[in-house]
């Protein structure tokens, strides 16, 4: 809405429809006189962010002799305001300008009615400050309307102690989450490792965090002052007590795809490749800005490069969530947290009003931190210096005008390393697969090429960046193998394999979509395992009969409070939609002290996979339950669905369970086609499932976590990793326990890794287990290796296999039946 007089008003905010929503909720206020306010909010209709060029234009195009009013919402939104005035030309335009701190909706309605009023920017800053006045005074009761004492911030700083619980420590994704929450406070605050006396640093920069380098024990002192330092304080050690919500083990099919070997040639990412050298075009960065006349001009060009830098990465976030999953996409956010870093930020602005130009000011400090990083006594933390690297380097580039990646030739891709963003970025029908002279298999990059299937070797050395262009190169991913200029005889073998394994990968998706029976006529469901949307579609593609697991924590995960039942049942009835008319399994909320949430907080406990977690944590904290119970029954009565419920250990847990799903159907009951399972993950529950069977449909077996119990190993714990084979004889008598107690009564499932071990489809097969539930890649191998088994002959080796001694012989057994897996 605009006129030609009068403040005018730019709203900035991560969210399009919130800032659209305001606004109109503003011009009701207006009763048809004209203000100019511009909308720059969101990066497009969908995607959270905020852009410091879209703001900059957003002032410009309501500029005016009154000036402009800037209401933000928080984080970034304030940071890309900040930069857009620094984008502007005119000194005289920034001088107009006021970023207000007013809250966004009630200071847009009291500012658009003051600037209508005629009043000057001042007035109307003010207005927008005072918005919630008005509020405040109307809901003032015993603790609120009286002026607040002065708090302990005001005076001595506030002060707290923390042990960093993550397995890696503070690295970049813990480090970006701590930033983040400290950004949104009016509170200065440090940061000292009081194990290695690293430090101060201040808390708001991720860059100066990460050079703390605390590990995994470190104690960790907080230090704030200011207006809000106990809640900053407070903030940060909650923050801490969740390990700053992410999880404290590593997921086992992250750990299965590294390699044993810790010296390269490592394998990162599976499959063979055959073809010629290729390499990624390196763009020419030589810029000479030794003489410098404007440093505002240079300032100006680092802001407008970040902002071009900030806005490729969301992108590239948003289309890695579409495309490959929220996971991976999370590897972005530390790189969008280092672009905001104000003390990087900060260096960089004091080395260009020292006379250092945009380029060679960037270079010098991103150099440090890149150097600081790597100088770091972890691993883990030193390898993560490759990300101050990829961001540093990207900005470079747009300062030096270079052009952006190319494409890449088909071929092996051979590099130095791979930054996030190029992993992302390459076109998987031209590069076959890639070799790294760094890395590690614990890298982004590596991530990212075991997500897309791109076979790849990382640590290959660095002779490798000297073997010529077009040279002829066999990788073998899974073995950390790379054969340069093979003889014809190698090059065959090679072929031969990979030429086999893509038939056969090839045969199996043409047959995925049939049933999976055994030569005998047996029917085996093959269902997926999902954790989002995407993984429905893909589950669909590859042929899966149905969902078997659903974990539902991929919508309570990272936020600050938990979805409602509309909420929830839009995204149920989503995967429904994804899955086209299969059943879809829905886990019950499966968190605890090993997967904390900042709105379900649980005692620190010795043991967290011992502790409150499951259907412990959901019945103690009943409300959320039902809620969710809620929208799975919505779900049920528009689409095939199942839900079933985590950890359960004693007939009594399932009983309340069942009770809550009574209540949470209402008056018209339980739908009728709802069916109702658990998961077997305890020892105790196999061993008396005959309890349990009254009140069941189904059981699905959490292969997962009951070899740790069963074999007290713990998951990811690399020091028992040998010990923790779901083909352990005691394993497998527990799962026949469980299928002869069910049989001819209720479906026995098994949702665990070991579902699409090769070597166990035939064991489980014989001891009675009729679904399958494994990753949407592997249903068509799954279903493949299904219909090569003959029934009787998995009975047979499945009671063998029980009376074996190790999980060793049971593999033996396995390979002489049917051969080498």
């Amino acid at each position: 809405m605009t006129s030609g007089q009068g403040v005018g008003i730019v709203v900035v905010s991560h969210s399009r429809p919130l800032a659209r929503a305001a606004l109109a909720l503003a011009s009701e206020m207006l009763h048809g006189r004209q203000v100019r306010i511009e909308l720059a909010a969101g990066l497009d209709e969908t995607t959270f962010g905020t852009d410091a060029v879209q703001v900059k234009k957003a002032i410009e195009s309501v500029d005016g002799p009154d000036g402009v009013v800037v209401l933000m919402d928080l984080g970034s939104a304030v940071l890309s305001a900040e930069l857009a005035l620094d984008l502007l030309d005119d000194p005289a335009a920034r001088d107009r300008v006021t970023l207000s701190s007013a809250p966004i909706v009630e200071g847009l309605v009291v500012a658009a009615v003051a600037a209508s009023g005629g009043a000057n920017r001042a007035e109307v800053a003010a207005e927008a400050r005072n918005a919630l006045l008005g509020k405040a005074a109307h809901l003032s009761g015993p603790d609120e309307g009286a002026p607040a004492e002065p708090s302990v911030a005001t005076g001595p700083e506030v002060t707290g102690r923390f042990t960093v619980a993550n397995n890696h420590g503070l690295h970049a994704r813990p480090a970006a989450r701590l930033v983040s929450e400290v950004g949104g406070l009016d509170a200065t605050v440090t940061l000292t490792n009081l194990t290695t006396g690293a430090g101060p640093v201040p808390a708001a920069s991720l860059s100066r965090v990460a050079t703390l380098g605390a590990q995994q024990g470190h104690e960790v002192e907080v230090r704030a002052g200011g207006p809000q330092a106990q809640e900053a304080v407070e903030h940060l050690l909650a923050l801490a007590a969740r390990h700053f919500d992410e999880p404290t083990v590593a997921a086992p099919a992250e750990a299965a795809a590294t390699s044993p070997r810790t010296t390269g040639p490592l394998a990162a990412s599976p499959g063979i490749a055959i073809g010629p050298l290729r390499r990624l075009a390196a763009p020419i960065l030589d810029v000479d800005d030794s003489e410098v006349s404007d440093p505002a001009a240079e300032w100006r060009r680092v802001v407008e490069a970040v902002a071009e830098v900030r806005r490729d990465i969301e992108h590239l976030r948003a289309l890695t969530v579409r495309e490959i999953g929220e996971a991976e996409a999370a590897i972005f956010d530390a790189h969008l947290t280092l672009l905001a870093d104000t003390a990087l930020l900060g260096d960089v602005r004091q080395q260009i009003n020292a006379g250092v130009g945009a380029f060679s000011a960037w270079t010098v400090c991103l150099r440090a931190i890149e150097h600081e990083w790597s100088e770091l006594p972890d691993t883990y933390l030193r390898e993560r210096a490759a990300d101050v690297r990829a961001v540093g380097d990207q900005v470079r580039r747009v300062l030096a005008g270079a052009a952006a990646q190319q494409p890449v030739a088909e071929g092996i891709l051979v590099a130095r390393d791979l930054t996030p963003a190029q992993a992302a970025g390459l076109d998987t029908a031209a590069v076959r697969g890639i070799v790294l002279a760094a890395g590690s298999t614990t890298s982004h990059a590596a991530i990212l090429a075991r997500t897309r299937g791109l076979p790849l070797v990382v640590s290959a050395g660095r002779d490798v960046l000297a073997v010529p262009e077009g040279t002829l190169l066999v990788v073998d991913g899974g073995a950390g193998e790379v054969h340069v200029g093979p003889d014809a005889a190698l090059v065959a073998d090679y072929r031969h394999r990979a030429t086999a394994a893509a038939e056969r990968r090839a045969r199996d998706l043409a047959s995925a979509s049939e049933p999976a029976v055994t030569r005998d006529g047996t029917r085996i469901s093959v269902a997926a395992n999902l954790g989002s949307v995407a993984d429905a579609r893909s589950a669909f593609a590859a042929g899966a009969d149905e969902a078997g697991l659903v974990r539902t924590e991929f919508l309570f995960l990272g936020r600050a409070t938990p979805p409602d039942v509309v909420e929830q049942e839009a995204d149920y009835l989503a995967i429904a939609e994804a899955l086209r008319g299969r059943r879809a399994t829905l886990r019950t909320l499966d968190v605890g002290g090993d997967k904390p949430l900042p709105y379900l907080p649980v005692p620190d406990e010795e043991n967290p996979f011992l502790g409150v977690r499951g259907i412990r944590l959901a019945l103690d904290r009943p409300a959320l339950l039902r809620e969710q119970l809620d929208a799975v029954c919505r779900t049920a009565r528009r689409a095939p669905t199942s839900v079933m419920f985590p950890m359960v250990s004693t007939v009594d847990e399932l009983r309340r369970a069942h009770a809550l799903l009574a209540d949470a159907a209402g008056p018209d009951g339980v739908p009728e086609d709802l069916r109702v399972g658990m998961m077997v993950e305890v020892p105790a529950a196999a061993l008396k499932i005959e309890s349990f069977l009254p009140l069941l449909d189904f059981v699905s077996i959490g292969t997962n976590d009951l070899t740790q119990y069963a074999l007290a190993a713990e998951r990811g714990n690399p020091g028992v990793a040998a010990l923790s084979d779901a083909l352990d004889p005691a394993v497998l008598q527990l799962v026949d326990h469980v299928c002869q107690a069910a049989r001819g009564r209720i479906d026995v499932a098994v949702c665990g890794e070991v579902a699409s071990d090769e070597a166990a489809v035939p064991l489980l097969v014989g001891l009675g287990v009729r679904e399958l539930s494994v990753g949407p890649h592997a249903v068509p191998g799954v279903k493949a290796r299904v219909r090569e088994l003959d029934l009787e002959q998995c009975e047979v080796v499945a009671k063998q296999a029980l009376r074996s001694e190790s999980a060793e012989d049971v593999r033996e057994l396995v390979a002489a039946a049917w051969g080498p897996c």
